[in-house]
């Protein structure tokens, strides 16, 4: 997957992914789809979807594929950001948690999105910027343990597929990516637009179906 750089149109929602090496290929694309097809929708503030790394050399992903970032956090002016999308990454557990620069980014965007939304691991540099100790939250189901372990102080959910409470939406991940991403076009658009959204991308979408908590 590769990009040009993305056009920034006024009056839409502004939805900065983070990348890094290793970040898993469905995090990263099944909420960037669902995004950026409500451009394609009439009547609604649709989203610029974007890729943010710490550099702008090409990004590999877990499975093998080389993404260009559109911006570098650490150098470049962003617009702002109304909902960071931090996919997970391979190191989400360990070594990525150590990037000072990145978490502190992180932390900082999150005082002014309108939503933070994580898939999978992505919930665990989120916690490790201090951004759920008050907030209810999940991750990956075979790393619910671990996460409770690192981050004893937070209130963790398991057997659901999504989180949201305040601003920051936790997914489970995987192909379930879709559903977190779904509801949150739910929350902004309403039922219906969200309906139209999945079925461009043929999926069954139905929020009374789909386990999730609400806080």
């Amino acid at each position: 997957m590769t990009t040009a750089k993305n056009e920034i149109v006024e009056g839409r929602y502004n939805v900065a992914f983070l990348i890094m090496d290793g970040v898993y290929n469905t995090e990263l694309t099944a909420p960037y789809d669902i995004f950026q097809h409500t451009i394609f929708r009439d009547s609604i503030k649709a989203m610029n979807t974007f890729l943010v790394a710490d550099k702008m050399d090409p990004v590999r992903s877990f499975e093998g594929m080389r993404i260009l970032p559109d911006f570098n956090y650490l150098e470049d002016e962003l617009p702002p950001i109304d909902i960071l999308v931090v996919p997970s990454a391979e190191h989400h557990l360990d070594t990525d948690l150590e990037n000072q620069e990145m978490i502190q980014w992180v932390a900082e965007v999150a005082k002014n999105a309108k939503y933070v939304t994580s898939h999978c691991d992505g919930a665990f540099v989120l916690a490790k910027a201090g951004l759920l100790d008050n907030s209810a939250s999940t991750t990956f189901p075979s790393d619910i343990d671990a996460y409770k372990t690192m981050f004893p102080q937070l209130d963790v959910r398991k057997d659901v597929l999504f989180v949201h409470d305040g601003k920051y939406i936790t997914s489970a991940g995987g192909a379930k990516s879709f559903e977190a991403a779904l509801y949150l076009c739910e929350l902004l658009y309403g039922k219906k637009v969200a309906q139209r959204l999945a079925g461009g991308l043929v999926i069954d979408w139905d929020l009374e179906q789909v386990k999730h908590i609400v806080i």
